[in-house]
């Protein structure tokens, strides 16, 4: 006579899957935020390359205005692609200028002054950057 094999229950094997279940959710919530990081610091690469068409020294000039790409880059660059002016035109951010920082260095130590100029872009994922301009010696 043949000797049947210790099988599993159905008991059994729904705790197992249960149990399978439970480990696995923490694991698709780490992904989840993970994939929700990922795509806001991609987002924030984008927006960065972007920015850049805006970091020219005729920017310090916009205080207070909305501005897109084609406005700023017309005077130094000659765009004659509608396609290419199309899609300067859509990138669109909100300039703000705050007042210049003079730097002085310590009469006794000497050195140049410098003109500090901050550029802020306003939009979804908001940026700041800075023009340096180094004066004469004292």
């Amino acid at each position: 006579m043949k000797q049947l094999r210790p099988a599993f229950t159905i008991i059994e094997i729904l705790i197992s899957v249960i149990i399978l279940s439970l480990a696995i959710l923490p694991v698709l919530k780490v992904h989840t935020d993970n994939r929700e990081q990922i795509i806001y610091i991609s987002e924030r690469n984008k927006r960065a390359l972007q920015d850049s068409m805006y970091v020219e020294s005729t920017v310090l000039q916009q205080h207070k205005e909305t501005k897109n790409a084609y406005e700023l880059l017309r005077g130094s660059f000659k765009i004659n692609d509608l396609k290419s002016r199309e899609i300067l035109k859509k990138n669109r951010r909100e300039i703000y200028i705050p007042e210049a920082i003079n730097i002085t260095p310590l009469p006794e130590e000497g050195g140049p002054t410098a003109i500090v100029n901050e550029v802020m872009l306003k939009d979804k994922h908001s940026s700041n950057y800075y023009f340096f301009k180094l004066d004469a010696f004292e």
